[in-house]
């Protein structure tokens, strides 16, 4: 841990050196390191895949493709294209009384950034936010998880031979390593991670002043409005809770649903498990959970559910093996003012509580009541019933009438509102986060400034009533 810590505060302080000492990274320069980025995704599929299945066990080599390797090579292709036209200077108009001079907008690099990479989706929320800190020009430090220490070597020998350690460094290492990496003063730092450990990160940033973007969880709710097509969200939202075996942050973590639908919805949400994972124990598609800590708490909320004799039930016919680190896909029917630890908790895995409203309006009170979601689901063929809920809701981002799409969208910025998260990235808003946004007014050699010098009189006194107005 000595060493790690040692080795990681001297390349913080060569990056910090570098930062105040060089130029402005060129766009040639930018283009040079996304383009590594992108070829390291697209070369190295298999070994990413292979790396990142070690670590969970069983983790579906087809999630990985999609999820991982494929958002993250979108995502940097799509900076890429539009990186040169984010660079420019933005030309912004200023008010009649200070022209004929002029106002722009310069983005220039922030420093030195870092990065702390959680478990679940080690490839993508690295790649993600480091494709745009270096469009912006930063260097960059990026802490991986202890969970995921196959794939972590891994991406820490590719990024080593990629990237000089002025550019990009990646430090492994269990809690205490993580604790010293977030005191370091960075120019800002970007975490991923559970509310809890966000707080403890924010802590630590503020003794330094440094700006964060927290990307925390929270229990994203599935709203299904009075008549939608259940059959429909069923498969939606079942997708959506066993992707990566619920270990997704903006995994749907309950579902709302009329109670007149809500034996309809669980009949198809039962039909879709069945054809979507005809079976689960030999099935490579069907993901484990990443440790045997995580599978044991899973298995504690269903226990406290089932001696509250809240109704479980599962949503496939084959039993796992007790040893294995897979976990059955359950849904449980819960009353809208119980108070067990599934409704508490992010549960991240296969466990969906589902319950039953009454109008719409209460549905809308149980999440207002909650702290703000990092997503939100919405399914329904009325309008008017889908925007009261965009309406009357809160959270980091929405997807209407399916999962997850919100956070695909590169033009979309992604971040979370409250105790879900602070701050957004991807696309342009990721560069801009990345960014400082350095104001500029250039004073012409025509300009009126000497109107607003003293010793004042009535030309001054005319000048202020017109500008006030009456």
């Amino acid at each position: 841990m000595q060493f790690e810590s040692e080795a990681m505060s001297a390349v913080f302080a060569l990056q910090k050196d570098l930062c105040k000492k060089t130029q402005a990274l060129s766009f040639e320069h930018r283009q040079a390191q996304l383009q590594k980025l992108l070829d390291f995704v697209r070369s190295k599929r298999g070994q990413i895949q292979t790396a990142i299945n070690a670590d969970f066990e069983t983790r579906s080599a087809h999630e990985t493709l999609a999820a991982e390797i494929m958002t993250s090579a979108q995502e940097i292709q799509h900076t890429l294209k539009h990186l040169k036209a984010w660079m420019k200077d933005t030309r912004v108009g200023v008010p009649y009384w200070l022209q004929p001079g002029k106002a722009m907008i310069m983005h220039q690099a922030l420093g030195c950034v870092g990065i702390m990479v959680p478990w679940n989706y080690p490839l993508y929320l690295a790649l993600s936010p480091l494709c745009s800190a270096l469009a912006a020009g930063n260097r960059v430090m990026l802490k991986m998880s202890e969970h995921n220490p196959t794939f972590s070597a891994f991406f820490k020998e590719e990024m080593d031979h990629i990237f000089s350690n002025e550019e990009v460094y990646v430090v492994t290492g269990g809690r205490e390593v993580s604790q010293v990496f977030s005191h370091l003063p960075f120019d800002h730092l970007l975490f991923t991670g559970s509310s809890a450990v966000g707080k403890e990160v924010m802590k630590a940033c503020a003794a330094n002043l440094t700006p964060v973007t927290l990307e925390l969880g929270g229990k994203s709710p599935a709203v299904l409005t009075p008549q939608c097509d259940a059959q429909d969200a069923a498969k939606k939202i079942l997708f959506g809770k066993m992707c990566n075996a619920g270990q997704t942050c903006i995994a749907p973590d309950y579902v709302l649903v009329q109670a007149s639908q809500r034996e309809e919805f669980l009949m198809h949400l039962k039909e879709a498990c069945q054809k979507l994972y005809p079976s689960l124990q030999s099935n490579p598609d069907y993901t484990a959970i990443i440790n045997r800590a995580q599978h044991s708490r899973l298995q504690a909320l269903l226990s406290q559910a089932q001696r509250e004799n809240a109704q479980i039930v599962a949503l496939h016919s084959e039993n796992l093996h007790p040893e294995s680190r897979k976990f059955a896909p359950f849904a449980v029917l819960l009353d809208m003012d119980t108070k067990l630890d599934l409704m508490k908790e992010e549960i991240f895995g296969p466990i969906l509580p589902i319950l039953a409203y009454q109008t719409l309006q209460q549905a809308l009170d149980f999440i207002n009541a909650k702290d703000r979601p990092l997503a939100l689901y919405v399914f329904g063929e009325r309008p008017e019933l889908i925007q009261d809920v965009l309406d009357h809701t809160l959270s980091g981002g929405v997807s209407v009438n399916d999962v997850f799409n919100h956070l695909l969208s590169p033009e979309l910025p992604f971040g979370g509102v409250g105790h879900s998260g602070m701050g957004a990235y991807h696309g342009k808003t990721g560069f801009d986060t990345f960014s400082k946004k350095k104001s500029i007014f250039k004073q012409s050699a025509f300009a009126l400034g000497g109107l607003f010098y003293p010793p004042f009189g009535g030309l001054f006194n005319r000048v202020m009533k017109h500008l006030i107005g009456h």
